[in-house]
């Protein structure tokens, strides 16, 4: 008598841009479940995560995804087995390299995108998908408060990709081609590693750079300047909450979602860096202002009301000297 294969049991999430920082951080958390399986996926072939529990669950696949066979053949390893549980799509150019090649940014950040969830529905409709959006979807002019009510006016290229993408997951979603939220990250700090091309990147040099005895630039003097930032651990969670949320959370034509963050100023992250590292690691921060930089950081919203999403069940950091010491934990380890 012939047997048949067994087919795959595990819930299968495919993560897109997993050589960055969200990535890595989200496949280590969903892969402390010895029954889920990760798709892992990069223009350069992403690692493991180190310290993940299951290393033996993570797949690693190398795409260009500005090539139409390249989606093709992800979405199809992706969903070999059995339907994909959820798509997180992290991959993208970020905001400083967005606007000095809004080309490239183009191509990306919107061509990518529109062709990997299209084909995503072609295979699988239905399938939940988490769009990483950002709150650079809101520029001038702001108003005193801004919620998920407001009209996004993206001053910016990396902006206008996002808003682009954000009005074709509503329409997707709206259609039932997909089932999907987008959500609009604040700047996450701080972040590991090296510096991003992103306008945003000092926000977290100006804690990793000095804790490690190296010179930190800010590309603007103003040290009064404000920012939303929310930790990375914090992020994590409300990814791993949001991909769980039932369809009818939001809207079937509104699918963006603020993720909360924390109203921080320059000097306030100074102050957390004294405070939690010493006086001296204040040696490493330098101005070095950048005109193209402070533009775009200028036309960003700091001003949020995350009381939405905060009743909706996502969590919010407490102050910023919690994201300094939060980091500050992981060198130790």
């Amino acid at each position: 008598m012939s047997t048949r294969p067994l087919i795959n049991t595990m819930p299968t999430y495919l993560i897109t841009g997993a050589a960055g920082l969200v990535g890595p951080a989200l496949a280590a958390r969903l892969l402390e479940d010895p029954d889920n399986k990760v798709i892992l996926t990069d223009l350069i072939k992403p690692s493991v995560p180190a310290g993940a529990a299951h290393p033996e669950n993570a797949q690693l696949v190398e795409a260009d995804l500005t090539k139409q066979e390249a989606v093709d053949s992800l979405v199809a390893t992706a969903t070999k087995d059995k339907p994909l549980t959820a798509a997180f799509v992290f991959h993208g150019i970020m905001s400083g390299a967005s606007e000095a090649n809004p080309a490239l940014a183009q191509r990306v950040n919107v061509d990518t995108v529109r062709n990997l969830l299209f084909r995503l529905a072609d295979v699988q409709r239905g399938v939940r998908v988490i769009f990483s959006s950002s709150n650079a979807v809101y520029g001038q002019p702001l108003p005193d408060i801004v919620t998920e009510a407001t009209t996004p006016t993206p001053n910016g290229v990396y902006g206008a990709c996002k808003y682009q993408m954000e009005i074709l997951v509503n329409d997707m979603n709206r259609r039932g081609l997909i089932d999907a939220f987008s959500v609009r990250f604040p700047t996450i700090v701080v972040r590991p590693g090296a510096p991003a091309p992103a306008a945003s990147a000092f926000l977290s040099g100006v804690i990793r750079e000095p804790m490690n005895g190296v010179v930190c630039k800010l590309p603007l003097r103003d040290r009064q300047f404000k920012a939303t930032l929310c930790s990375p651990r914090v992020c994590i969670e409300n990814l791993v909450r949001i991909v769980a949320w039932p369809t009818n959370k939001l809207p079937s034509h509104q699918r963006a979602i603020n993720f909360p963050g924390i109203i921080s100023s320059v000097q306030d992250l100074l102050d957390a860096l004294e405070n939690v590292g010493g006086e001296d690691k204040l040696q490493y921060v330098v101005d070095e202002p950048n005109a193209a930089y402070e533009t775009i950081l200028r036309s960003w919203a700091w001003n949020l009301d995350y009381s939405k999403p905060v009743e909706l069940g996502l969590l919010q950091d407490v102050d910023t000297e919690g994201l300094v010491r939060e980091y500050v934990a992981t060198l130790k380890k």
